[in-house]
């Protein structure tokens, strides 16, 4: 009986520990669509990656094109010369597989390229997050726009607009 009892007591402070926990919903796709330096830093990202993508393309259609035509003129090849274009052609692919590495690879120009231009947004945000949590006693701030599992959510648990107040971009 006294081992039920003090179950029983565990459970209800459990219970009202948790009844006692606030929590907040932030929509940080809409926090950073309306930060106008974020959407100009993806579009510098757009620009600057469409650039590096067609100089790929374009390397690569280059080794394409060696490899079609060595293809059409093999017959008239000597032994050497077909291991002289075949060494060609592989030192061209492994050059494009080379330059879209250095761009697009995981710790390539592209990756920081992002990390320089929109981490400090997002910094400046969670910073804001943080500071809106602490102002309101919120214990736990869930990423609405990140988590599948939260099908339904009252908007008036929502405090993006405050985040985006404390941004300065307030609506």
């Amino acid at each position: 009986m006294k081992k039920i009892l003090i179950a029983f007591a565990l459970v209800m402070m459990c219970g009202l520990g948790a009844m006692a926990q606030k929590f907040a919903l932030v929509d940080m796709e809409y926090i950073l669509k309306n930060i106008p330096a974020y959407e100009m830093a993806n579009e510098q990202l757009n620009q600057v990656s469409l650039r590096w993508q067609k100089e790929v393309d374009d390397l690569a259609k280059e080794a394409e094109t060696m490899y079609k035509n060595y293809q059409s003129d093999m017959v008239f090849l000597t032994d050497e010369q077909k291991k002289t274009k075949e060494s060609e052609i592989v030192a061209k692919e492994k050059e494009v597989t080379e330059l879209r590495y250095k761009y697009f690879g995981p710790e390539g120009e592209l990756f920081q390229k992002r990390q320089s231009l929109i981490k400090p947004i997002q910094d400046d945000v969670y910073a804001a997050i943080k500071k809106v949590s602490e102002e309101r006693g919120y214990q736990v701030i869930f990423d609405r726009a990140s988590s599948q599992s939260i099908v339904f959510a009252s908007p008036r648990i929502d405090i993006s607009n405050e985040v985006l107040t404390k941004l300065g971009y307030g609506k």
